[in-house]
């Protein structure tokens, strides 16, 4: 009897399996690469974040999130995204920027990075885009900035930043610079143990009393020199001079004028602040995402070490003529004596 299955229909049925499980490998293949390509590429684009929120205060980072949070829970997600910033705080160090930026984030209509990125003085060669990535997601008609203190002593920033945006409006925090560099010293102290005195610091001979201008914390207070960098490229009518003595002594006239600056409503007023008198400084009785009270972290407010009197003197009559400069550029007298 002749068998009932020939050779040729075997083969063609193998032939046939074979190319459906081909086909099957190929389909999952294909599938494994699309989603480790997408997983790559998130990573990819999220990588310069997660490496600068390592350096994000943990209250700043999580009103940024919540804040983000409240624009994906109210529907308007789809029209918020990240910008360049439209304002930036450009200075000056220990001159009141870190108080400042959080009293501005109490306005609705201000988007703040809450890190400094130092992008236009360490890390230019990223790009504009890796730039971006770090701002928070804004809405139509909310103001995004970032405050990175450095920008206004560095040669270079003013022609980046004026490459970025013309039209960018920028903020200068400054305060008696004797008492800015004696502030910048204390902290330098805290930081590193054993460093000279202050005294010793300021003078590159003290036989001769010739001061070193060039030390870090004195030459940041020649406001003067550093200003014309900057007007070389904006017009002074896109430069606001907070008064730093004035940031402490009333917080809320100076932020309205900063909203003035910014086009904003005065929406930070007196009603928001309380002055501290064991810290010497003003700190808000709601901040952004908390109902309760909130004053600056331990280092801000801390006791400046003492300097002798001759030194402050000499320091006095070295920086008369800058100060009266800048009064003139600044088109403001800021009083220091």
């Amino acid at each position: 009897m002749a068998s009932a299955h020939s050779p040729a229909l075997d083969l063609r049925r193998l032939a046939q399996k074979v190319v459906v499980m081909l086909s099957l490998g190929v389909a999952c293949a294909c599938l494994l690469y699309f989603v480790a390509g997408r997983y790559e590429a998130a990573v990819g684009e999220k990588a310069p974040v997660l490496l600068l929120k390592t350096a994000v205060q943990e209250r700043n980072s999580t009103a940024e999130q919540r804040a983000e949070a409240e624009i994906i829970s109210s529907g308007r997600e789809w029209t918020a995204s990240r910008r360049l910033p439209h304002a930036l705080i450009v200075g000056v160090k220990k001159g009141g920027t870190r108080a400042l930026l959080e009293f501005l984030r109490l306005h609705p209509d201000i988007r703040a990075l809450g890190s400094e990125p130092h992008f236009f003085d360490r890390h230019y060669g990223r790009g504009l885009n890796w730039y971006r990535s770090m701002m928070p997601k804004a809405l139509d008609g909310q103001i995004v900035m970032e405050k990175t203190p450095r920008y206004f002593v560095t040669p270079e920033t003013p022609a980046r930043i004026h490459a970025m945006s013309r039209d960018v409006k920028l903020i200068v925090v400054v305060r008696d610079p004797i008492t800015r560099a004696i502030s910048d010293y204390t902290q330098i102290v805290s930081k590193t143990p054993g460093v000279p005195s202050f005294e010793s610091l300021t003078f590159k001979n003290q036989t001769t009393g010739q001061i070193d201008f060039l030390w870090s914390p004195l030459y940041i207070g020649l406001y003067a020199r550093h200003l014309e960098r900057w007007l070389a490229y904006f017009p002074l009518s896109q430069i606001h001079f907070v008064h730093g003595e004035r940031l402490i002594s009333d917080p809320a006239g100076e932020l309205g004028r900063v909203q003035d600056f910014l086009g904003l409503q005065r929406i930070i007023t007196d009603k928001h602040f309380y002055f501290n008198k064991t810290k010497g400084f003003p700190c808000l009785k709601k901040p952004e995402g908390s109902s309760k009270p909130h004053c600056l972290g331990k280092t801000k407010g801390r006791t400046h070490v003492r300097v002798h009197p001759e030194v402050i003197q000499k320091l006095r009559e070295f920086y008369h003529p800058h100060n009266l400069k800048f009064y003139q550029m600044a088109g403001m007298d800021f009083g220091w004596q």
